[in-house]
């Protein structure tokens, strides 16, 4: 077979394009993702009367967990030792992102409770995914913990002189975790998944402003990242329609910067 022969057989357009595994991914995670939730919302008397319902259950209870659940003991806990105001901080926080938001999901909205992020099947697939958001997290992570600001942050409980690990560290970890599964559904389930029958793609950003605002107070590095971690968990919940991997995202995260203070504090000795 001669080369015109050749050349004919093989077209330029039966090639595969360059980056095409980049454009892949592009599309699956964000063009894909911004394409299926502009389809699927609508504008019409209810889905507006539903949004507005999520975005005031959303103010009513950022507005209760900010004046009922707060570390320092000036909330609902009141004065106490600082674990039995940390343990009170993670209860009262966790109730307030999930219970008004579960009631008013079932009777408002009546909505089932997988269709705003409860969802668990066919999420294993997607698992690489926040694999590699972990592995990207966790250089930015270490350098991070060299920083005075820091470690003066992290852990929020303060270990006492000579005290262990276990139990009360181990304890409040569990409720970290706790509160953090409860602020992705209320963030990642409940404010997005209630805003996109109505807005869209355009639900992530925002989900991102008062998300963000949590940050306040916080190192201003940790406060811009938020930025990006609330888009990319947010297309992300949108993509699965699940907040599962989301919530051991962040908790993974979050314990990788307790484990880092304590190491540079020398407690893990």
């Amino acid at each position: 077979m001669d080369e015109s022969a050749t050349a004919t057989l093989i077209r330029p357009e039966d090639s595969p394009p360059p980056h095409a595994p980049s454009a892949g991914i592009w599309r699956t995670y964000v063009t894909g993702v911004r394409d299926d939730a502009d389809a699927r919302a609508v504008t019409n008397a209810r889905s507006d009367r539903d949004a507005a319902i999520v975005l005031l259950t959303v103010a009513l209870c950022l507005t209760l967990s900010n004046y009922l659940a707060k570390r320092d003991g000036t909330g609902l806990v009141g004065s106490a030792s600082q674990f039995d105001r940390l343990v009170g901080w993670a209860l009262v926080a966790s109730a307030a992102y999930v219970v008004l938001p579960v009631l008013v999901t079932v009777f408002m909205l009546r909505r089932p409770l997988r269709d705003i992020g409860l969802r668990a099947s066919g999420m294993s697939v997607h698992w690489p995914a926040y694999a590699l958001l972990y592995s990207i997290a966790l250089p930015a992570i270490v350098i991070a913990s060299f920083g005075h600001s820091f470690q003066a942050k992290y852990p929020f409980y303060d270990l006492a002189s000579g005290e262990s690990l276990w139990p009360r560290m181990f304890v409040w970890w569990s409720l970290y975790a706790l509160q953090f599964v409860a602020l992705e559904f209320f963030f990642r389930g409940f404010l997005l998944h209630g805003l996109a029958p109505r807005l869209g793609w355009v639900s992530i950003f925002v989900m991102v402003v008062p998300y963000n605002m949590l940050h306040y107070g916080k190192p201003m590095p940790e406060a811009l990242v938020a930025i990006v971690g609330g888009l990319v968990l947010g297309t992300l919940s949108l993509k699965t329609r699940s907040i599962w991997w989301g919530a051991s995202l962040h908790i993974a995260i979050a314990i990788t910067m307790d484990v880092c203070a304590l190491w540079h504090a020398g407690r893990l000795l």
